[in-house]
């Protein structure tokens, strides 16, 4: 799914009223009548509904779902935050047709005296502001309005997006921000709500299609994306029938060290339940007996050194080499993994301390085989790229990364982001909280050096092995709860997960 600025979904809504055609008026009617459902199908017709409206379309957004409310005869309170003297057209209209239906009550807010008591209980919908905001919202009878909301206790739903926060960058905004805990947003997430910092305005956000015309959706050209179901469904490739193991290619994991054979084991696991032909870790020779008792089906190519990864790798019979879990930042390690990079001239996989590693050795980045993959979380990337004020900045610095050395990033998180050599960034859609445990990074090496291995392309293997993993979190959480997930149970779902994509 393209992820639009509020730009150019202002612009996809002009075009849609053109050339469907449809007035302005029914496609605000549209927009906000599947607002209407959701919330009667999530919070029933039983609760009170205020619904505090501003004056541009946002607004008219919120005064149909009174309208609709009142045609149902479920309880809605309308406020009409008078921060300008001018009113959209389509505001105007639906104000309008509203003071028709006399049983609902509308009061305008033009003061903080006329700002109404919330109670805990009330559903509130935010419909103030929009996504047509241009400076913060640090004063005035709006600001005031959203800090009330705020200090209640009510459940906040915000239409398309919370009052106050700007749909990309939100780096320089101080002003006061609806804090919704649902956010209906029409057709595209916006960029911010994919931002850790944005979490406690937009809440759980869920994108509501209004039919916005499709042809201009495909020929807009976006940087950004949101990668679902039906996308990964597309990468998979089939089994032949007479399909051997051969044809799925030999990958090798450079991993471990004494001590932290645990990640060799996990992601020698998860590379195996991928789909990889054969895999083979290289590891030190304390980690022998662990690989051999733990995982039957991985082949074993022994370091010299007891405790740590030192020497000159043979890489000619592999089709993949991921390099990184739990092999240390030892001075021995560091000469290995440069002679790697000297060595191989396919893509690599790079995680964990293989990332540390070329942090503290920043020249060695250039010779990295072009199309690598790089798997850090937040402190490694910052690290390896330098810091970052916001995740907004960190994106742009993650995209110049990928664009400089001509690599992926997948830069792990809520909403994995991916960034691409060509400067494209694609958030994924599948995961959780219980992730947030040890060993799942190393876990998500294996996988996309399993698909690397079964010659899927790096784009393509960042792509399916990111959602895929996901997808398996999700399963192991639904099962066992967050807390009880762990990287071996994510393994466990590996199967399930790709099963779902068949």
């Amino acid at each position: 799914m393209k992820i639009l600025t509020a730009v150019q979904v202002r612009e996809a809504d002009a075009f849609t009223i053109a050339n469907e055609p449809i007035p302005s008026v029914d496609l605000m009617e549209r927009a906000a009548g599947k607002c209407f459902n959701w919330l009667v199908q999530h919070y029933g017709k039983n609760r009170n509904y205020k619904i505090f409206c501003g004056t541009g379309n946002n607004g008219g957004d919120g005064l149909v779902i009174a309208r609709l409310l009142a045609e149902k005869n479920i309880p809605a309170e309308t406020f009409i935050v008078r921060f300008s003297d001018k009113s959209s057209e389509d505001f105007i209209t639906n104000h309008q047709r509203l003071l028709k239906i006399k049983k609902i009550k509308i009061t305008d807010i033009a003061t903080t005296a006329d700002i109404p008591v919330i109670a805990g209980k009330d559903i509130v919908v935010d419909a103030i502001l929009g996504s047509g905001l241009s400076k913060p919202l640090t004063g005035g009878i709006a600001a005031d309005v959203v800090e009330a909301i705020n200090k209640s206790t009510a459940e906040i739903v915000a239409v398309d997006i919370p009052s106050g926060l700007f749909g990309e960058d939100n780096s320089d905004n101080n002003g006061k921000i609806i804090q919704a805990r649902q956010t209906l947003t029409f057709q595209f997430p916006k960029l911010s709500f994919l931002f850790a910092g944005n979490e406690k305005y937009a809440g759980n956000w869920h994108v509501l299609p209004i039919g916005l015309h499709p042809d201009f959706i495909e020929k807009t050209t976006v940087n950004n994306y949101f990668v679902e179901e039906a996308d990964c469904r597309a990468i998979i490739k089939p089994r032949s029938r007479f399909s051997h193991k051969g044809m799925f290619g030999h990958a090798l994991l450079v991993c471990g060290s004494y001590g932290k054979m645990g990640a060799a084991v996990l992601a020698a696991h998860a590379c195996i339940k991928s789909g990889a032909g054969l895999v083979t870790s290289y590891i030190p020779k304390a980690g022998y007996k662990i690989m051999q008792c733990s995982l039957p089906e991985i082949m074993c190519s022994i370091d010299e050194d007891k405790h740590v990864i030192s020497g000159n790798i043979d890489l000619d019979t592999y089709n993949a080499v991921g390099v990184g879990p739990g092999i240390g930042t030892d001075d021995k390690t560091q000469k290995a993994m440069k002679l790697l990079i000297q060595n191989c001239i396919s893509p690599l996989v790079f995680d964990a301390d293989a990332i540390n590693i070329l942090a503290e050795n920043k020249t060695w980045l250039s010779f990295v085989p072009k199309k690598s993959i790089f798997t850090p979380h937040p402190k490694e990337f910052e690290r390896l790229a330098g810091k970052s004020n916001n995740e907004y900045q960190r994106q742009a610095l993650q995209t110049a990364f990928s664009k400089k050395y001509g690599v992926y990033v997948a830069l792990k998180g809520a909403y994995s982001c991916i960034s691409t050599p060509a400067g494209d960034c694609y958030f994924n859609s599948t995961g959780n909280p219980g992730m947030a445990t040890a060993g799942s990074g190393d876990v998500l090496t294996g996988i996309i050096t399993g698909l690397l291995a079964q010659k899927y392309t790096p784009f393509d293997a960042c792509i399916l092995g990111v959602y895929v993993h996901g997808l398996a979190g999700d399963l192991s959480a639904k099962r066992n709860g967050y807390e009880a997930t762990t990287a071996g149970e994510i393994i466990k779902m590996l199967g399930k997960a790709f099963k779902k994509l068949y």
